[in-house]
């Protein structure tokens, strides 16, 4: 391989022409050879590199050395120079996070701001093949999809996972030498006369890294002879697989959202449920990429628990998902959003709250908004079977004893003190308590239609006849009590 002209195709695919490019430079050998290079880079055209060193403020004199010797080093080359200095100790502590992590973010945090600073978008650094097997092997411990098994991508957006806070605007990570060993990277320093310097605790023992990298790589090489080779291509394939997979989830969750804000997004359930399995994990992770920046990935954990409520939840069901998120269903949809949230409007015939409307004859009668009207009239139709089980499934019909139910009929929301006789429930219960309990968003609870007659609450649309209002076999007169949504709404 010629490492000159592989890192320039890299480079050229990556970044436009003319572009300033941050290269992370801590003085090891890959940052080294990239630092150098950067400034043989011919291609794209105009490119401008700037070498950034963070000095972690963890290893003293040592690395107070690595920062000169970047200095000298980006100086000879004729590249324009930072340092920057971070409290990584500090850091850790404060946000309660591990060295490594810590030192991580400030890492990135740096090079993100010197990027800010000069005005460009891209961020270079020396990840290499080697550096990608350790990566997957890393995730594949801890439990990984495809997302995972990809490992590192040759470019990605900066994203709130990668710094200490807000990200300064749009900035890409790109990794040119991902494609490169890591000896093919000694070998290039060799042979440029270069002297990497390297840091200590990179055979720190305590590092999971670094027992990948000193103990189990080499072990899996000695047993299959270039096993770190073929999983970067591994790397390759599944992500391309990935790629795939997000885009047909985007589209699916395009498709299927009913409403959507910045808050929240509400899914159709039924169109959600005849996804598959995969598709079904993939727009939840995508809803929650798209709800808060930085949520990369959720735990198997919490991505099972939100698909087991999504597939069979009952209404009012919920799971906790990353980032302050929560899963919530209806009877028709999945809402995800922050926790509290009232998020979009549900897809019911909601009524202003403290509404009030009279219901003095058989009929249409339009609800507020114009989109919703109330269909009420006499059934005549069976009281069992297969037509009378597709009529009782419909939350937004329902089949009344009209001896009982009465007349004149309200539709009204709730008040307080209210109660009714819940259907299979036995005795009478508060409509307050019922709905907290069938877990109605707090949003929506002073806002959904009670249809009432002259012996009260009938009917808390959408969930619950009351048991006194219920037809039986052997009942009187029935009402039919049905939502209709305008044909050209749906």
């Amino acid at each position: 391989m010629d490492l000159f002209e592989e890192f320039q195709r890299a480079l050229r695919e990556a970044v436009p022409p003319g572009a300033t490019i941050i290269a992370g430079v801590s003085g090891g050998t890959d940052s080294l050879a990239l630092m150098h290079l950067l400034s043989r880079a011919s291609e794209p055209p105009g490119l401008r590199a700037i070498a950034v060193h963070v000095h972690h403020g963890i290893r003293g004199a040592e690395a107070d050395r690595d920062a000169e010797y970047v200095v000298e080093q980006a100086a000879a080359l004729g590249l324009a120079y930072e340092v920057v200095r971070v409290d990584v100790p500090a850091v850790a502590a404060s946000q309660r996070r591990s060295l490594e992590e810590a030192a991580r973010r400030a890492r990135y945090s740096a090079l993100a701001d010197a990027a800010a600073r000069h005005g460009t978008r891209w961020i270079a650094v020396g990840h290499h093949a080697d550096d990608q097997a350790e990566t997957i092997l890393i995730h594949l411990l801890r439990g990984t999809g495809l997302a995972g098994l990809r490992g590192m991508r040759p470019t990605v957006r900066i994203s709130p996972s990668h710094v200490l806070g807000p990200v300064p605007g749009e900035l890409w990570i790109v990794r040119p030498l991902l494609g490169a060993r890591r000896k093919d990277l000694a070998d290039y320093c060799a042979a440029q006369g270069l002297e990497p310097r390297e840091d200590a605790s990179n055979r720190d023992a305590a590092f999971l890294r670094n027992r990948l990298r000193h103990h189990v790589l080499p072990l899996l090489e000695t047993i299959s002879p270039g096993f770190t080779a073929r999983l970067s291509q591994t790397a390759d394939i599944l992500a391309a697989d990935q790629a795939w997979i997000e885009g047909e989830a985007e589209a699916a969750l395009a498709r299927i959202t009913m409403e959507a804000d910045a808050a929240a997004l509400r899914l159709d359930l039924a169109a959600w449920r005849a996804l598959p399995l995969a598709l079904q994990r993939e727009t939840i992770r995508a809803a929650a990429r798209r709800l808060r920046e930085g949520v990369e990935d959720l735990s198997y954990a919490a991505l099972v628990g939100a698909v087991e409520i999504g597939q069979h939840g009952a209404s009012g069901a919920r799971s906790e998902l990353p980032g302050g998120l929560t899963l919530r269903l209806s009877h028709t949809s999945l809402l995800i959003g922050m926790e509290g949230a009232r998020g979009p409007e549900p897809d019911w015939p909601l009524l202003p709250e403290g509404d009030v409307i009279a219901l003095g004859e058989h009929g249409e009668h339009a609800l507020p908004g114009g989109l919703w009207t109330l269909e009420i009239g006499p059934y005549d139709g069976p009281r069992d079977g297969p037509a009378w089980a597709a009529l009782l499934a419909d939350p937004w019909s329902a089949v009344l004893d009209a001896g009982w139910t009465g007349w004149p009929l309200l539709l009204r929301t709730r008040q307080p003190g209210d109660r009714f006789e819940p259907q299979g429930a036995g005795g009478t219960q508060k409509v307050k308590d019922f709905l907290i309990n069938a877990k109605v968003d707090a949003a929506w609870r002073d806002r959904l239609p009670l249809l009432c007659g002259a012996n009260g609450i009938a009917w808390i649309c959408g969930w619950r006849v009351d048991a006194r209002a219920a037809v039986q076999p052997k009942s009187g007169p029935a009402l039919l009590v049905r939502f209709k949504k305008h044909a050209g709404d749906v």
